[in-house]
């Protein structure tokens, strides 16, 4: 009697009643619960740019003090009415009785007294052909909502000779918020029925995609209820994008996941007839390597809560609750739902009992050490690898390093905010023809917070910037043409200064630190901010993210490694492996953004968060494929356990990625730049580390270095089976 077959588990009838319907009985409960919350997600989700700086950035600090200037949190709204030709005195007579209409719109700031007027306009353009309004939105919480309604009230002007626009911060903001709206449904349809077609494929079974896909939706759910729960109770700050991400990682973590314990479970029940014993067998070896992969995701994900963006800080917790419900799901609910089904969760090609016939193919089938009983593309992909070990892993390497060096095309240093949107926006739309007709930067100004005492200096070298249209001090909300005192608080005033570029543009951000360099000299305690110094402050905190919480990842993951593998060398070259592979698939990403989707660039965080996810999910693949190489080499030796790892994980491993891929490329549905680069850098990424890196590179390299991989532990320099090198 082997070991494993002493260690095989057969529970009393009751125990075998009682465990499987309490899980199954706790997750529907939190499905039941978390399922319905999903669509409450927005509610507690956030897309402000600022609200995700740290505290201690210029721009937050400037938001700080105009909150003690005005006690209104609204954004503006740029209403920009426009014709081809110059408007008569008759229409714009009638545009001015737009005003009062606006100011009725429900969200849009009340005016504090009848001498005082909350809307700015209408102002008519130097060339006389368009008006202009700055509505500003009080109700922050439903801006698409309130800008939906400025539409409807704009779109009354004379249509026949003029073409109204809503734009601005809150025309992006609300233009934005709709093109996240699909997260709540599109992206989960779309990404589970790319999973499940995956998996018919796969299976060629009709119950077992089900279970699998079950066992997502419901870890997914039970995430979805903490993450709302710390997002209401303000522990973390929750985005668009981190719900988008949220999903894709918990649907194709779980799958994969799923998909080691199932090909774990239909190996088992080829060599025991009891359905318990073949779970037992498959749970106890399908944990150590789920677990290890699920804690290097879970602590990668961690290691983002180093960052001084609020955005990625935010996303570390997010996702990594993500994970642990689909570790949790993988490594519970669907055990039950198995060993409920049995070999009938594979119908209609149900594994059965091979003793007989294995020894009989093994006998009749002389084969390479370690491919006994492996077939098809596996085998003769170890063949290759033990024929060409040296030659394999060269060529492979070659092809990653000329992938990578498409890595120097990439612009990931922001884009403008009117460029993130993919699809038809009409605030991108109406920010181009208010840049044409008036002051690009009117309506989000640079704004200034200096001591009252050195304001007058401070507005004299503003106005003598380059890039300034003009500027003034902040003097309440009062009627165009009135005067008033300045604003004083604690001492300060605040500057206002207009933009002559667009203020989401590269021009502008260059504005923002020639201020920032030169406004010191007339007072040294002088902050620079507004919505051009917030988007420059959130590229730079994103690129400094980069460079810093990279070598701690690599540490964290190389840590974990050691202590899975109890080797040096292995963990090493593993880590090497996945480092390159993301290097290249950000190579290869570059040149398609640049030349076959032309891209305006892409996001500061883009580079940051690809690597996150396809280091962290590349080493998951390699984590499956090494955990059974180690236990394949205690048994016959190194390499013929590299080989015979390779093949018995090869098919389950390239399904996982398959899935993982398909499921991040559902991401792209969603019309968000930073979401569609994302979707292809880590499908990308996912396919090129499966095929390449964890099916020819690391198991050539490995079978070429030997059992030296293992060192510094027994199995480096002890030979097994006759086993030489």
């Amino acid at each position: 009697m082997t070991n494993e077959s002493r260690r095989d588990w057969r529970p009393a009838r009751w125990l075998r009643i009682l465990l499987p319907a309490v899980l199954l009985i706790v997750w529907l409960g939190a499905a039941s619960v978390g399922g319905p919350t999903f669509g409450k997600l927005s509610s507690v989700s956030s897309n402000d740019q600022a609200a995700f700086l740290p505290a201690s950035a210029e721009s937050t600090e400037v938001n700080t003090w105009q909150q003690k200037f005005t006690d209104s949190k609204a954004i503006p709204a740029i209403v920009v009415i426009a014709s081809e030709t110059a408007l008569t005195p008759e229409q714009l007579a009638s545009f001015a009785a737009l005003t009062p209409r606006f100011a009725a719109v429900q969200g849009v700031e009340a005016a504090v007294s009848p001498a005082t007027s909350s809307i700015a306009g209408p102002i008519p353009s130097k060339d006389g052909k368009a008006i202009q309004f700055i509505v500003p939105i009080s109700d922050t919480n439903n801006v698409n909502t309130v800008v939906a309604d400025l539409r409807a009230v704009a779109g009354t002007a004379d249509s026949s000779s003029v073409t109204a626009y809503v734009t601005g911060p809150a025309g992006l903001t609300a233009d934005l918020v709709n093109a996240f709206g699909g997260i709540d449904g599109i992206l989960l349809l779309v990404a589970g029925g790319a999973v499940f077609l995956i998996l018919l494929l796969v299976y060629r079974s009709i119950v077992l995609p089900f279970l699998v896909l079950l066992t997502s939706i419901f870890a997914l759910s039970a995430a979805i209820l903490l993450v709302y729960a710390f997002a209401s109770w303000g522990w973390i700050k929750l985005s668009g994008q981190s719900q988008g991400i949220l999903s894709i990682l918990v649907i194709g973590a779980a799958t994969d996941y799923s998909l080691l314990l199932v090909a774990r479970f239909r190996e088992s029940l080829r060599h025991v007839e009891s359905k318990w014993a073949a779970m037992g067998r498959a749970w106890r070896a399908a944990l150590e390597p789920i677990a290890a992969s699920g804690a290097t995701v879970i602590i990668a994900l961690l290691c983002l809560l180093f960052s001084d963006l609020n955005s990625n800080r935010s996303l570390g917790p997010i996702a990594a609750i993500g994970i642990v419900f689909a570790l949790l799901a993988s490594l519970t609910f669907l055990p039950a739902l198995l060993v409920l089904f049995g070999r009938a969760a594979f119908w209609p090609f149900r594994p059965r009992l091979e003793h007989a016939r294995e020894h009989a193919h093994s006998a009749a089938t002389p084969a390479v050490h370690g491919l006994e009983g492996i077939s098809g593309l596996w085998k003769r992909v170890g063949t290759v690898v033990s024929r060409r070990p040296r030659l394999t892993w060269v060529v492979s390497l070659v092809v990653l390093v000329a992938c990578g060096l498409g890595v120097l095309q990439l612009q990931a240093n922001g884009v403008p905010q009117s460029e993130i949107i993919l699809t038809q926006s009409q605030a991108a739309a109406g920010q181009k023809v208010s840049a044409a007709h008036f002051p690009s930067g009117a309506g989000s100004p640079v704004v200034i917070v200096s001591e009252k005492g050195r304001a007058d200096a401070v507005l004299k070298a503003v106005e003598a910037t380059a890039g300034i249209n003009s500027a003034s001090i902040y003097a309440g909300n009062v009627r165009p043409g009135s005067e008033a005192a300045p604003v004083v608080r604690e001492g300060n005033v605040i500057i206002n200064a207009v933009l002559t570029s667009e203020p989401d543009s590269s021009a502008a951000e260059q504005v923002v630190r020639t201020l920032r360099t030169t406004l010191p000299a007339a007072d040294q305690g002088v902050l620079v901010g507004g919505v051009t110094a917030i988007a420059l402050d959130t590229n730079t905190t994103a690129q400094s993210d980069l460079v810093k919480i990279i070598p701690i990842v690599l540490l964290v993951i190389l840590l974990i490694l050691m202590l899975l593998l109890r080797s040096v060398v292995a963990p090493v070259l593993l880590v090497a492996s996945v480092v390159i592979s993301y290097v290249a698939a950000l190579g290869v990403s570059a040149v398609v953004f640049n030349h076959v989707f032309h891209f305006p660039g892409a996001d500061a965080a883009v580079p940051l968060f690809g690597f996150v996810f396809l280091v962290a999910l590349g080493v998951d693949y390699n984590i499956f494929l090494m955990t059974r190489v180690r236990e394949e080499s205690l048994r016959i030796g190194t390499r013929p356990g590299i080989l015979r790892g390779l093949g018995m994980t090869g098919s389950v491993i390239t399904s996982a990625g398959v899935v993982l891929a398909a499921t991040f490329a559902a991401l792209a549905v969603i019309p968000i730049l930073f979401l569609a680069q994302i979707a292809f850098i880590v499908a990308f990424g996912v396919l090129l580390d499966t095929v390449v890196v964890r099916s020819l590179l690391v198991p050539a390299l490995s079978y070429d270095i030997g059992r030296a991989i293992w060192w510094p532990s027994k199995l480096s320099h002890q030979p097994l089976n006759g086993e030489n090198r």
